[in-house]
């Protein structure tokens, strides 16, 4: 099993790297992507890290989950990325996982995504999921699409994606494991 974590400038680093420790433990292999032209990438709280891969550099077709964090202006960076958005549509329309947490469900929501879905995100950004059934809901999945509300349910969010790419048992091995309850 493999994921992809899109990074972008302004990202939440929270949701991004709480998300790729979750399913490293549960031995998924997670990279994190740049879609800029550098791996140094700057989170919204001004902590730069260093990511696995450069978008424009190799294919990024091959994974089971793509994973778009949120975070200000992250999520506005993810959505104006048109290779991004293209490689989002073409993973749903494989019926393969994409997953979106805090304000980055939007992008879903604008790429009509969400319609008929039950779907979640940060809260006051809920015009945004076009077409969805909002819940209120920590973490929400609905077919081939997972959403969560923020940072604060980042564990949880990757112990659903976890679940999804695994099974019930390994989930919560992982998430005995590392003491998220």
């Amino acid at each position: 099993m493999k994921s992809y974590v899109f990074l972008a400038e302004g990202f939440e680093i929270t949701e991004a790297l709480a998300t790729v420790d979750v399913l490293r433990r549960g031995k998924i292999n997670t990279l994190t992507v740049s879609i800029s032209d550098s791996l140094q990438v700057t989170a919204s709280n001004q902590t730069t890290v260093i990511a696995d891969l450069l978008f424009d550099k190799q294919p990024l077709d091959d994974a089971d989950l793509i994973v778009l964090p949120g975070g200000m202006p992250g999520t506005i960076n993810l959505g104006k990325y048109q290779p991004l958005l293209d490689l989002v549509l073409q993973y749903h329309q494989k019926g393969k996982l994409i997953a979106a947490i805090c304000a980055a469900p939007t992008i879903f929501g604008k790429l009509g995504l969400l319609n008929g879905k039950h779907a979640v995100c940060y809260p006051g950004m809920e015009e945004g999921l076009t077409g969805a059934i909002v819940t209120n809901q920590g973490v929400v999945r609905d077919g081939n699409i997972i959403t969560a509300k923020g940072m604060g349910v980042s564990q949880h969010f990757g112990v659903a994606l976890l679940e999804a790419l695994t099974d019930r048992d390994t989930a919560q091995q992982v998430a005995r494991a590392a003491i998220i309850s």
